[in-house]
């Protein structure tokens, strides 16, 4: 590898593992909020929002950059490209923090914010999902990738669960629209970051071993869900 690449390398390496621990540290702050309807730490949340959007943009130029002066092939393209991918997803996280983080101040507000589903066991998969993603990552660890990979639907069966358990809690207190209907949006954020942590986990595999997982995994995936919903991976 010539100098001035590996020199172009490093330097991405080093600037997406500190957006890894800002994101990764937004989520938690986040998912604490939300338990202990902490309004303060909740902001922020939201504030530091500014630095990851400013983190990404960066980086993503400086990968643009090392792929035109220096054109890497194989291995250091596939990581490079990772690399890229990867700062998009950290991105989306960030974002969906945020909105757990609004949803906690809402929740804060509330009159009755009891819940009928406890989120603290689909919080912590969601978490531990991102966090073991991440380790894939930075020690190349395939075989770490692919478990996190099995546990997706387990996040997916959990947001299901929550969803009945606030329809149900819904059809007994319909006073409790907005309420619940934030509680349900809290389901979604996380499931969705959990989905991200997938998106990083696959791209971990492409880059060490050069296979694409994606739509294999998609093969098995049903177009619609038992509810009717597309799955689409849109955030909210």
């Amino acid at each position: 590898m010539p100098v001035h690449l590996k020199r172009e390398i490093d330097k991405l390496k080093k600037h997406i593992l500190s957006l890894c621990a800002i994101v990764e540290e937004s989520v938690v702050r986040a998912v604490k909020a939300l338990e202990e309807r902490d309004e303060e730490l909740a902001k922020i949340v939201v504030e530091s929002d500014i630095e990851i959007d400013r983190r990404e943009v960066e980086l993503e130029e400086d990968v643009l950059k090392a792929l035109a002066l220096h054109q890497p092939v194989a291995f250091d393209l596939r990581l490079i490209v990772t690399v890229l991918k990867i700062n998009n997803d950290l991105e989306r996280i960030g974002d969906l923090a945020v909105n757990i983080a609004h949803k906690a101040i809402r929740l804060a507000a509330a009159a009755s914010p009891d819940s009928p589903f406890d989120f603290s066991a689909m919080s912590e998969a969601a978490q531990a999902m991102l966090r073991d993603a991440l380790d894939a990552f930075v020690r190349l660890d395939v075989a770490l990738a692919r478990r996190v990979l099995q546990r997706d639907e387990e996040v997916d069966g959990m947001k299901q669960e929550a969803r009945k358990a606030i329809e149900d809690k819904l059809k007994d207190n319909p006073d409790r629209l907005p309420t619940c209907l934030t509680q349900l949006g809290v389901a979604r954020n996380l499931e969705r970051i959990a989905d991200h942590a997938t998106n990083i986990a696959e791209d971990v595999i492409y880059m060490v071993e050069g296979e694409i997982v994606r739509h294999r995994m998609e093969e098995f995936t049903p177009f619609t869900q038992a509810n009717g919903e597309r799955n689409d991976n849109r955030d909210s």
